[in-house]
């Protein structure tokens, strides 16, 4: 286990090491490793942080706390919380996978998916008119709209679809497919 000496001795070893992984994770999707990090530690605690404990734990400055705290809040993954007898901001991550795993995909689709799509819009439009665009690259261009169109659509079918559809479609994983190929080889059939 690749460990710094930041983390809290007091924060047992599986909660380090999770805390560790989330933030290499977060860097891979693009997320800053504190945010990451910080987001592991409130999801992985049982009883709401202050900034300044998170701070501790992890050896993070508190300013980088501060941003880090305030970029969760605006994926609404974590939650200011009121502590009885404690003047201090306490915070608690959302730990109800469903409704985290769907504010993250909404994050991201808000933040990549919807600007690509005006982006490449903007693009065909431009082609549109434009003798100079090869034809071929202006097709190119059509299919990669169309294809983060059907992706954008598709996402907000399947975020519409209750919890229990969605947990079926997992659970269905591949079967989907041959379910799909069996249903197309029977209309083949019937022409």
């Amino acid at each position: 286990m690749t460990e710094t000496p930041d983390i809290q001795d007091s924060v047992p070893i599986a909660v380090r090491q999770f805390v560790l992984e989330w933030g290499n994770l977060g860097e891979r999707w693009g997320v800053n490793r504190s945010v990451s990090q910080i987001h592991a530690l409130l999801y992985a605690s049982k009883q709401p942080l202050a900034a300044e404990d998170i701070a501790d734990t992890l050896g993070i400055a508190r300013s980088n706390v501060s941003n880090s705290l305030r970029e969760l809040q605006t994926w609404n993954l974590i939650r200011p919380v009121p502590v009885l007898g404690d003047r201090r901001t306490f915070y608690q991550a959302e730990t109800d996978l469903w409704t985290l795993v769907s504010r993250i995909a909404a994050g991201r689709k808000a933040r990549e998916l919807d600007p690509a799509t005006a982006a490449l819009r903007q693009c065909v439009e431009m082609c549109r008119d434009d003798e100079s665009v090869d034809p071929v690259i202006q097709l190119r261009l059509r299919e990669m709209l169309d294809f983060i169109e059907r992706i954008s659509r598709w996402y907000d079918q399947m975020i519409a679809l209750p919890r229990a559809t969605i947990a079926t479609l997992i659970k269905l994983g591949g079967g989907i497919a041959r379910l799909l190929d069996r249903g197309g080889r029977k209309s083949r059939d019937l022409s």
